[in-house]
């Protein structure tokens, strides 16, 4: 999937700068959609579940075939908790927690 370029001249500071706030605006935007999934318990058992699922806390080593699919689920796991570290730094160790509780 090719991304679509967000200026069509770099050296025009005023596209340079309205692109800039369009990805600032983006990354605002998941940043506090991952607030609000981390604000409720049910929120935080899911996050928790999904990151055990991507296998961000255990080795992908298996046979060959396999070490691409675990890495793979394991870089999306490493995306979702540095967001959930990004948006909210005490809400890992509240799910961290909870989930010894569960």
């Amino acid at each position: 999937m090719s991304e679509k370029a967000m200026v069509k001249n770099a050296a025009d500071p005023e596209q340079v700068e309205k692109a800039k706030q369009k990805v600032e605006s983006r990354n605002d935007r998941r940043l506090n959609d991952v607030r609000e999934i981390l604000n409720t318990k049910r929120g935080r058992r899911f996050m928790w579940e999904t990151l055990e699922f991507c296998g961000i806390f255990k080795t992908s080593l298996a046979d060959p075939h396999q070490i691409f699919y675990n890495e793979g689920q394991r870089n999306v796991g490493l995306k979702l908790l540095a967001d959930v570290n990004e948006a909210s730094p005490e809400a890992y160790l509240l799910m961290l927690r909870e989930s010894k509780e569960d």
